[in-house]
């Protein structure tokens, strides 16, 4: 089993272009599993979960100091003092409320957590996020949360499209970060675009994206 992971990661890393960040997407993957990544180059990875994150952290506080850990999950709101405290990076910040709660909590704790904003650039029901007028209305009170390093948007599309319209998303996700780079926010720096799942990932790189996060493809399918 460690072989194939570590095949399969060499074989991703290998494709991708070294603009492109690697998140190893570990839900459900055991802490002894994740340290063959680690063997195999992987240095971030994404947890969905801050429960299930923390504990696994745990075991592997030996390897902390070299690993960026990722929330990619839905945060809820009671849960946030507990993500800023164990993660670096939080890519699922989904609406303004969260967004000025974790501003807040980061500046108790003196932290300055990089965030990315959760977009929806087609309307979806089963999935968080800001619509783009929703996000463009909230970007000045979002330039207000100066304890957050609001580095990108990060976007899910919809399940069943096609590739073409897939790419589409990508594509309007990248053309939107771009129209508010233009916007020349003092607190707000588009510069990261999260984007891309084990089966679109390449046509999220083609699109632009930063960061993929990336889980069945490495790690084999896994219950839930």
């Amino acid at each position: 089993m460690s072989s194939s992971i570590g095949e399969r990661i060499a074989k991703i890393r290998a494709q991708l272009p070294t603009s492109v960040r690697l998140i190893a997407v570990t839900k459900q993957v055991p802490a002894e599993v994740i340290r063959v990544a680690y063997k195999a180059g992987i240095r971030d990875f994404g947890e969905n979960r801050v429960q299930e994150a923390i504990a696994k952290q745990k075991e592997l506080q030996d390897l902390s100091p070299n690993v960026t850990w990722h929330l990619i999950g839905h945060l809820q709101s009671n849960k946030a003092k507990k993500a800023l405290e164990n993660f670096s990076w939080i890519h699922s910040v989904d609406n303004l409320k969260l967004a000025q709660r974790l501003n807040e909590l980061a500046k108790q704790l003196g932290v300055t957590p990089n965030v990315c904003l959760q977009v929806k650039i087609l309307p979806d029901p089963n999935k968080s996020g800001w619509s783009v007028p929703q996000l463009l209305a909230d970007l000045p009170a979002l330039n207000c949360c100066q304890n957050l390093q609001i580095q990108g948007l990060m976007t899910i599309p919809p399940l069943n499209l096609k590739d073409a319209e897939i790419l589409d998303v990508f594509n309007r996700t990248r053309e939107l970060a771009q129209k508010i780079n233009e916007q020349n926010w003092s607190h707000i720096h588009m510069q990261q675009l999260s984007m891309g799942m084990s089966g679109d990932y390449q046509l999220a790189v083609q699109a632009g994206a930063t960061m993929v996060r990336l889980g069945t493809i490495l790690f084999g399918e896994r219950p839930g």
